[in-house]
């Protein structure tokens, strides 16, 4: 009986997975969906002892459209991403497998940034520690989520401390509280991004974290340049063009993402860019 029920469910995976995914790679098109999904309970029976195999390939999918959207917008071409579509490939991949490292992975790297998929992504780490409990890199990105979207600095010392624990030292609560409190959440953000772009596997990933890194460093730059100006001025700055005049940056920082720096009202750095090449699709 098992045997019987194996045949039909595997070949309507295959159309389900495998052909679209052919059909992605030969056609290529400029913007398009992700693509349907069933239901993560539905895909459950029809993987039967497939879980793990049929996750990886959700997986695969998703790097596969993520990675086109990357292209293209280095090459200016600007695609509204489907987000939805991204965050049910990867929830469905760990709901079937949830010890896939990739898929958490993923959406830590990409769903939390220009998505801003930050609560959906932090509650799937939450669900992969149940499962991961060894592993302290999923406490490390909720931990970070919450310190530097959130602002939950109590929360990320939750995560922080967990983390700690798995790891058998007090270093990433020690590194926690000198990013957090002592140095700002640029540096949260380059420390981050640097262990993630060292880390990743996928070049598509690797490249959105490089861009992402180039583009805080830059906004270190500007922010350390803007904090001499008020040490020697007694005022914060409230042009590029004042920090240029006073020889405190050599030369204006390029924004990666094609925008332009600025400092804000209150004294921010940000760009025009929002430092992303995506428009999150309403």
């Amino acid at each position: 009986m098992k045997r019987s029920f194996l045949l039909p469910a595997l070949i309507l995976l295959y159309v389900l997975l495998v052909i679209p995914l052919s059909s992605y790679m030969i056609k290529k098109p400029f913007a398009e969906k992700i693509g349907y999904l069933p239901r993560p309970e539905v895909l459950r029976v029809l993987s039967a002892d497939q879980k793990q195999s049929t996750a990886a390939a959700l997986v695969l999918r998703t790097l596969i459209y993520f990675g086109g959207l990357v292209e293209q917008a280095i090459n200016k071409i600007n695609i509204p991403p489907d987000t939805s579509g991204m965050r049910s490939m990867i929830e469905s991949s760990v709901v079937l497998d949830p010890y896939n490292m990739d898929a958490y992975y993923f959406a830590q790297a990409a769903m939390v940034w220009d998505p801003h998929e930050v609560q959906a992504t932090n509650e799937l780490l939450k669900y992969g520690m149940r499962y991961r409990d060894w592993d302290w890199y999923l406490p490390s990105f909720a931990g970070f989520n919450y310190a530097y979207f959130l602002k939950d600095y109590r929360q990320a010392a939750v995560y922080y401390q967990r983390m700690a624990e798995l790891t058998g030292t007090d270093l990433p609560m020690r590194l926690a509280g000198r990013y957090l409190y002592e140095s700002g959440r640029t540096d949260l953000a380059i420390a981050y991004l640097s262990a993630m772009e060292k880390s990743a596997k996928n070049d598509a990933i690797r490249k959105s974290l490089t861009i992402r890194l180039q583009a805080f460093t830059a906004v270190k730059q500007i922010e350390s340049a803007r904090d001499e100006y008020i040490r020697s001025f007694k005022k914060r700055p409230t042009s590029m063009e004042q920090l240029l005049q006073k020889g405190l940056l050599k030369t204006r920082p390029v924004d990666p993402y094609g925008g332009a720096f600025y400092i804000d009202p209150v004294g921010q750095v940000r760009s025009t860019s929002k430092f992303a090449f995506m428009v999150k699709k309403e």
